[in-house]
């Protein structure tokens, strides 16, 4: 019973210090994001430099205490591949590693017939966007969802309403992110609410399809929320407009954006490298089965179980040897980023049992070879595994195999962690090769 006391005691200690250094890495992180400056560039064509839509965008952010910087390569009546046949635009897009690219098409060409979009559209649009992520792996694409003309466009009977063109324009823009693994900052669909609400505002120009000022304050806004996954409620900069018609713009893009977060495919900037899992109890009762999501900007994965043991496998089963309340980790890497995901496993029916883990002797030797020298007859060795420091797997050659001695040969040097998996135990041991 003094063992298992010792044992809960080192485990809330620990418990508590992993918790005060997950706050403190929360607060530093918090820091962080409240520091960091964004770099926006939009490519597209009058629907961008009218009322000069990057620096409305600019000055909303700065008013609301965020950091960014513009630029713009627009072209007026550019198409997508319009900007995919000038290398001016590529130009503009290596300039630097840009966090967030807006792409925009000609106001009508994602609302013409599929067959049209799926030729002389989509294939640009994504050319545009591979060369985004050629330029910087961890740059974001947005695509411009812009909005439908007023009384639509008379050449077809399907988007001859600004409602008919609109979701011919939105349905559209998500086929070419989905297309892209991009996201789209739905400026169409914020229009159509505040036209459905607010008749009087006018987001129109004259000629019916350019947005007026109120249009583009109303699209910066998107943006905003979009980009920062936040309100732009409160912004203090309303340029030409008077207090109550920016205010109504304003919630008209919070509601439009961040009520459907997924449907517009928005990754936060501040986590492109996104982890999660489940656990599931298995019959056993102190056996957990644990299942991880991760994004598609996620290369590597180590979970960290609570009781000094971890896995670099994406969905490992876990078997705990004493009851108690443990702090599962899963975090996750990759050139994006990292990010960690955390859940409390309550365990009471494991199966008190000492395994004499420690009686395994595990040496790198004079030759650079990995030795395991053990004396229980019933330690019966089933797999043994070599992992670097990042989980991926180390290839190498077993010289010698008895009863009680393992040698192995490997090329491999640095911090590597070697896995056995016995008859009666798991054991991880961190090894340096030098």
């Amino acid at each position: 019973m003094s063992h298992l006391l010792e044992n809960s005691v080192k485990f809330t200690i620990k418990n508590a210090l992993k918790t005060i250094l997950l706050f403190v890495s929360i607060l530093l992180s918090s820091f962080s994001y409240c520091q960091d400056s964004l770099s926006v560039l939009f490519i597209g064509n009058s629907y961008i430099y009218t009322n000069d839509l990057p620096t409305i965008f600019k000055n909303i952010t700065d008013s609301k205490g965020d950091i960014v910087t513009v630029d713009s390569k627009t072209n007026g009546g550019f198409t997508f591949q319009s900007h995919s046949n000038d290398p001016l635009t590529f130009q503009k897009i290596e300039m630097k590693p840009w966090d967030f690219v807006i792409l925009q098409g000609q106001s009508q060409e994602p609302s013409f017939p599929y067959s049209q979009v799926n030729t002389s559209t989509l294939p640009y649009a994504v050319q545009l966007s591979d060369s985004v992520f050629a330029n910087n792996p961890c740059s974001q694409v947005h695509y411009f969802m812009t909005w439908g003309r007023q009384n639509g466009d008379p050449q077809w009977d399907s988007i001859n309403t600004f409602n008919k063109m609109n979701f011919r324009l939105r349905d559209a823009y998500l086929r070419i992110a989905d297309s892209s693994k991009a996201s789209v900052s739905p400026s169409g669909p914020a229009w159509k609410y505040v036209i459905d609400n607010y008749p009087t505002i006018n987001l129109f120009s004259s000629d019916g399809s350019h947005p007026s000022y109120a249009g583009s304050y109303l699209s910066a806004c998107v943006f905003y929320s979009s980009i920062f996954q936040k309100s732009p409620v409160g912004a203090s900069f309303i340029g030409s407009l008077d207090a109550n018609t920016a205010l109504i713009l304003q919630q008209a893009a919070a509601l439009t954006v961040l009520d459907s977060i997924s449907t517009w495919r928005l990754i936060h900037f501040d986590s492109l490298v996104q982890v999660d899992f489940t656990s599931t109890p298995l019959i056993q009762g102190n056996q957990i089965q644990f299942n991880s999501t991760a994004s598609i900007y996620t290369d590597n994965l180590t979970w960290y179980f609570g009781d000094d043991m971890f896995s670099f496998e994406p969905n490992p089963m876990h078997e705990y040897n004493y009851n108690g309340s443990f702090i599962v980790s899963l975090v996750g890497s990759g050139e994006c980023g990292t990010d960690t995901a955390y859940q409390v496993i309550n365990i009471t029916a494991a199966s008190i049992e000492n395994h004499n883990t420690d009686a395994i002797n595990c040496f790198v030797n004079n030759s650079g070879e990995i030795e395991l020298i053990w004396e229980n007859s019933n330690f019966d060795i089933q797999s043994v595994k070599l992992f670097s420091s990042i989980g991926e797997i180390i290839p190498f050659q077993v010289i010698k195999r008895s009863d009680s001695h393992f040698i192995l040969s490997l090329e491999t040097k640095g911090f590597l962690y070697l896995h056995i998996n016995a008859s009666s135990t798991r054991k991880y041991i961190k090894l340096i090769k030098l």
